[in-house]
């Protein structure tokens, strides 16, 4: 069975796959997602606290650096 972009489970086919998406948004069924791992959440936190302590100059020069990265692979 073919997984969503968060890791559940969704049929293979066109129609059985609109079919679950219509019970879910109707509430009939629920959508059962895999776990955040405990790693991913201690990341997320780590990210947050240091992109609060980046200057917006900080910040502009980091997103100058990476816009030229990706540009430069093309």
């Amino acid at each position: 069975m073919p997984k969503g972009p968060r890791g559940e489970k969704r049929p293979a086919d066109v129609i059985g796959a609109a079919v679950k998406v219509m019970r879910i948004a109707t509430g009939q069924e629920t959508e059962e997602l895999a776990p955040i791992s405990p790693g991913a959440a201690l990341g997320k936190l780590g990210g947050e606290a240091r992109a609060r302590n980046l200057t917006a100059e900080q910040r502009r020069e980091q997103a100058k650096n990476a816009a030229a990265k990706r540009w430069e692979r093309t």
